[in-house]
């Protein structure tokens, strides 16, 4: 078996409801916090429910595939009738599975309140279980790794260091939690290594909540030569620095906002698959910010995800600006985070 590139992450099943629960707002002297409310006790009606699957694997996959790759999506599905519609999703996009199945898939439930705020419950099921005896025989010339904990993350530790393959690392916010001392056995081996802001403090040990300058972080963060890092920043847009140059940009003004679920797997999976076109830096994050801004304006995480000819035609109709930075001199020291 031989691909373009194979994703490695987790595949879940997602109930997206609607509901008329209101955001409020806890205020202490240390903290302030917004929470979503529901009656103890009572029944909350959902106005309206959305399934589909997603999940960082199967998401980036089926961008890949509509980018115009030979993609597969290396994972581990429960054998239940919920890991039966994962792989009938991953047919219809062209996406062969090459992973295994046993116990019970993944599942999210996204509640929406009023104003579209959103609180997610997540079980990962199989997506934890993912074995070296799982991984069949394969030929890439990329992997793509997304998030993968417990036994899965073990599993994927072993075949980065085995395997003759360039690798693209987006780390989730449970696995940059880990800290860089844990987390550089993968991620240093990555030649293009994507997070967004909190994420990005997370492993460097800074408090998300404190304003840094974002250029600082992605400069801490770039530290192999060669590699190339990208921080993406919600409405503060997305930055990408490779060895001395530093590029950001902003999203399009007045952009529609539906959910963002998926978003941060459409920009991480369109910026690596600009890059394996042979792209330059600047269009590559043009190209990256236009396919998650697709699938912001609709819910469920692949719903918008553009082919290649039609990510080509609305990012060059619609160009932005592309700002260049001077990177700052000297190496920050950070936790941990050593050249």
């Amino acid at each position: 078996m031989s691909y373009d590139v194979v994703t490695i992450g987790s595949a879940t099943v997602d109930y997206f409801a609607d509901t008329d629960s209101e955001l409020i707002r806890i205020d202490t002297r240390a903290t302030s916090e917004s929470l979503l409310a529901f009656p103890l006790g009572g029944k909350v009606l959902i106005k309206e429910l959305h399934t589909t699957t997603g999940g960082g694997g199967t998401n980036t996959a089926a961008a890949f595939a509509r980018l115009g790759f030979n993609a597969a999506f290396l994972g581990k599905l429960g054998s239940d009738v919920l890991g039966d519609l994962v792989l009938q999703h991953l047919a219809g996009e062209g996406v062969p599975f090459i992973g295994a199945r046993a116990g019970q898939t993944g599942v999210s439930f996204v509640l929406n309140s009023i104003r579209d705020d959103r609180t997610i419950l997540t079980h990962k099921g199989s997506n934890n279980m993912l074995g070296k005896a799982d991984i069949p025989a394969f030929e890439t010339s990329w992997v793509y790794l997304s998030s993968m904990l417990e036994q899965s993350w073990k599993t994927a530790v072993e075949l980065v260091a085995s395997g003759k393959f360039k690798l693209a690392f987006n780390p989730s916010t449970y696995q940059a939690d880990m800290g860089y001392a844990k987390l550089r056995v993968v991620s240093d081996r990555a030649a293009l290594l994507i997070m967004n802001r909190e994420e990005a403090c997370a492993v460097l040990g800074l408090d998300a909540r404190r304003r840094m300058a974002t250029i600082e972080i992605i400069d801490a963060l770039a530290k192999i030569p060669g590699q190339i890092v990208a921080i993406t920043d919600g409405v503060n847009g997305a930055w990408i620095c490779a060895d001395a140059q530093v590029l950001s940009a902003k999203p399009i003004p007045g952009l529609r906002v539906a959910e963002t679920t998926g978003a941060g797997d459409a920009f991480a999976a369109t910026l690596a698959a600009c890059h394996m076109r042979g792209l330059d830096l600047a269009r590559s994050l043009h190209y990256a910010m236009t396919n998650a801004e697709s699938v912001l304006q609709y819910k469920g995480a692949k719903e918008k995800l553009l082919s290649w000819d039609a990510l080509q035609a609305i990012a060059e109709a619609h160009p932005r600006q592309v700002h260049t930075h001077a990177r700052p001199v000297g190496a920050h020291s950070f936790t941990g985070v050593t050249p």
